[in-house]
């Protein structure tokens, strides 16, 4: 009994012995299956070719390594770059460090204020280089003018065989100017287009549904002028025998000049002085106010039509009616009462022309005053028959 008892501890002890053998050998053959390299894949029989070895990394020659994936920071995807290090420098170097975003340089004080760009000033039209432009084109129509009544002459038209009996014959003197007027307006309609990049009309400010609006007011303001035409003949009598006075008295010449009266005077005036001349003074008295007092620049109205101040307009007028009066001067023999009344007709043109915005209406008023001179010369010569009573 003794010796059985003794015997079953040892085989316990024996057991546990087995037990840890197999153990070892089982985590041995596990280690060594997990380190055995891959069986070298035999060539296949019919591409006989004998096994190559792996390139060996010589010192300094560059190797291609994969560099591990790096975990992913600030929810960005991770990238799996190569890395092309050399042999030494992988040799020495175990992993690098991922490189540090750089910081941005510190921003330097400004000491200067950067410079803005000038804004360009608004260019207002028509300028003074405009109404040069058309006084230049007014020489040319001239020219051709001129070439048409040699031409004229020279056929002996109306009688007419001198430049001297030009000078006398109705035909002539309106024909010529009507000429002037006519190729003064076809070279404006091919000059200033190309230099406003608008039309002619649109660049005077034309507006005849402005005119065609206000139509009674504007056939008012010519009554008053009228009204001021007969006090001016109370106040300062006309002198006999003007040099108008001998035209009218011409044959069919009243006809003509009611005609031409009521037309082309009135609408090639009002271009010239009312739609060139007084834009160009506005603008430069106000170019010239801004210089000594550095107002701001004042901006283009609708359309890119110009604003002028209240005194530019008073100084342009007043500059604008006194060639305006001395144009029709020589007619009126340079009396002073007609001068006087000619500057008030035209102050109330200019202002019709700035308050309304149209060369148009002026135009109306012009034709409108015009009209009815003419009115009570015919009514008072019997339809120009009597011009002795005129």
């Amino acid at each position: 009994m003794s010796s059985f008892a003794d015997e079953k501890p040892q085989d316990e002890a024996h057991a546990e012995a087995r037990s840890e053998f197999h153990g070892q050998s089982q985590s041995q053959s596990q280690s060594q299956s997990l380190a055995a390299p891959e069986p070298e894949v035999e060539p296949s029989p019919e591409f006989d070719l004998p096994p190559t070895e792996p390139p060996r990394a010589e010192f300094g020659s560059p190797v291609i390594l994969a560099a591990p994936e790096l975990a992913p920071q600030d929810g960005r995807a991770a990238s799996a770059p190569f890395a092309l290090q050399s042999a030494d420098t992988f040799a020495g170097e175990s992993s690098a460090a991922p490189a540090q975003p750089e910081a941005p340089p510190a921003e330097t004080p400004q000491i200067f204020s950067p410079m803005l760009p000038e804004v360009p000033r608004p260019v207002r039209i028509p300028h003074f280089g405009h109404l040069l432009m058309l006084i230049l084109i007014l020489a040319v129509g001239f020219s051709a003018a001129v070439g048409v009544l040699l031409l004229a002459v020279h056929k002996h038209l109306y009688g007419v065989t001198s430049l001297q009996g030009t000078a006398t014959e109705i035909h002539y003197t309106l024909g010529s100017e009507a000429l002037i007027y006519i190729f003064t307006l076809i070279g404006c309609f091919i000059v200033f287009p190309l230099l406003w990049k608008k039309s002619l009309f649109s660049g005077l400010q034309w507006n005849a549904a402005t005119a065609l609006r206000l139509r009674w007011p504007l056939v008012l303001a010519a009554f008053v002028c009228f009204l001021l035409a007969l006090l001016n003949s109370r106040v300062f009598p006309e002198p006999e025998h003007t040099p108008i006075e001998e035209v009218f008295r011409q044959p069919g010449a009243a006809w003509l000049l009611f005609f031409f009266g009521i037309t082309f005077a009135p609408f090639f005036e009002e271009m010239f002085f009312r739609g060139f001349l007084l834009p160009a003074l506005c603008t430069a008295c106000d170019w010239v106010a801004d210089l000594f007092t550095n107002a701001p620049v004042r901006p283009l109205a609708e359309k890119g039509h110009p604003r002028w101040s209240l005194t530019a307009m008073i100084i342009a007028s007043v500059l604008t009616s006194l060639p305006f009066a001395g144009l029709h001067a020589a007619q009126t023999g340079y009396s002073l009462g007609p001068f006087l009344l000619l500057v008030g007709v035209s102050l109330v043109l200019c202002t019709v022309r700035l308050w309304t915005r149209s060369l148009a209406a002026s135009t109306l008023v012009h034709a409108s005053y015009n009209f009815m001179l003419f009115a009570i010369m015919l009514v008072g010569t019997g339809g120009f028959r009597h011009m002795d009573k005129m």
